[in-house]
């Protein structure tokens, strides 16, 4: 068996090898909860300990499989720490009160920002104004989860600019503006399902602050509607159009932008804006041992995905998001495109199904919202709110969130559209 066959490779795996990927999920959920100072102090390390193993045995047994996850890597990174450095360099200042109302509406425009930002840049620029429109609640962190819901994943599925697996589909040429035409009801009836699940969930929590006391008044004058930063509005338009780029110029393009952004943005906006580097830094760490102990859970989904028996819409949507809620999202849905690829069908674009292929493309992008770790922008979303003071629940605390909102959700488009 050639060492650099993924199939080959995929199939001599032992269902074992995805170990260390389970023990780092497990660290992620557990840790905080029940060590989180050790958690804080060490966490770079236990990556290490499950990520390092892995990399050294394909290192030696298939370093080309290692070597694609190291770029990958590497331009995902360059992505993300591109769009976080230069959203964080614009500040949205003005008066916001976080009404149910208001929120509601930073949401919707989350939603439609993030298929032309992506959903890292449109959660970025957001993130913050959100946070200090509610600084005066005493019930906040839920507003904070439905963000993450609607403008880190579900609101980035119109465009493959939106989210990285859509991106990756264009590149395998599913046309620029299928995923418009084809997941524009669907995104609209799972934009405004949540957000209204939403809105009845933060009228109710206003009306609890309400029977605790009277939220701080902040006495200062209103403050209008301005955008501080402006510089780098052209530096996200360089990022944008740098999706469209080859290896290694769009990587180099991303990154010039971030350093360009990182030197002339005046350093009041940052520090009006609370700027700090540690989320990138939290998520780059925690995305390394994630992408190093992931290689054996997609090459073993690769080889023997088939034996899933995955043959509907339904199937494909579920499956997909499934695995997109724990895996990174990009490569999953280009395991299950190649899946889709070989079940055939009439009305195929970039030769899989057109329904196939809309399944696999909501649960990869829908789904990434189930956990703290199925997008990237999650993790720096939760970590930015904590910084702000927000407490955020724990791993699975999230889940019990998202599973109660998302799941009957997603169990509700299913049978509408699958």
């Amino acid at each position: 068996m050639p060492p650099h066959d993924p199939a080959a490779l995929g199939l001599s795996l032992p269902l074992w090898s995805v170990f260390p990927f389970a023990g780092l999920l497990l660290s992620i959920a557990l840790l905080p909860l029940f060590a989180p100072s050790l958690w804080v102090r060490h966490y770079a390390k236990v990556c290490l300990a499950f990520g390092v193993p892995v990399a050294g045995y394909f290192l030696l047994r298939a370093p080309a499989e290692l070597l694609h996850t190291v770029l990958e890597y590497v331009s995902f990174l360059i992505l993300l720490a591109s769009l976080f450095t230069i959203s964080g360099g614009i500040l949205l200042r003005g008066t916001l009160r976080g009404s149910a109302g208001v929120n509601c509406a930073i949401l919707a425009v989350g939603a439609l920002l993030a298929n032309v930002l992506g959903t890292t840049g449109a959660s970025m620029l957001l993130v913050r104004p959100l946070l200090r429109a509610n600084a005066h609640r005493h019930r906040k962190a839920h507003v904070v989860i439905f963000f993450i819901f609607v403008v880190a994943n579900i609101g980035g599925a119109l465009t493959p600019i939106g989210d990285p697996p859509l991106f990756l589909g264009y590149l395998r040429g599913v046309p620029f503006f299928w995923t418009l035409r084809a997941m524009g009801l669907l995104w609209a009836a799972a934009v405004g399902l949540v957000i209204g699940v939403f809105y009845l969930a933060d009228r109710r929590a206003f009306a609890l602050d309400a029977a605790a006391g009277p939220a701080p008044v902040n006495a200062e004058a209103r403050v209008p509607l301005s955008i501080e930063g402006k510089i780098n509005i052209p530096l996200l338009l360089v990022v944008i159009g740098a999706v469209f780029l080859p290896t290694p110029w769009r990587e180099t393009a991303m990154a010039a932008a971030a350093v360009v952004s990182a030197w002339k943005t005046p350093a009041k906006v940052r520090e009006e804006n609370e700027f700090t580097w540690y989320p990138i830094e939290e998520v780059a760490i925690l995305f390394a041992g994630i992408f190093a102990t992931m290689i054996p859970a997609l090459l073993i989904l690769k080889a023997r995905g088939a034996e899933l028996g995955v043959a509907t819409p339904a199937h494909f949507f579920w499956a997909t998001g499934a695995l997109s809620s724990f895996l990174d999202n990009a490569p999953t849905y280009l395991t299950f495109f190649s899946l889709a690829q070989g079940v055939g069908g009439a009305q195929t674009v970039a030769g899989v199904s057109a329904p196939l292929l809309q399944a696999i493309s909501a649960g990869a992008v829908f789904m990434g919202a189930n956990s703290y770790i199925g997008n990237a922008p999650n993790f720096m979303v939760k970590a930015i709110a904590e910084e702000a003071g927000v407490r955020m629940p724990s791993f699975f605390g999230y889940m019990a969130w998202s599973c109660g909102i998302l799941l009957p959700i997603f169990g509700l488009l299913t049978l509408i559209f699958f």
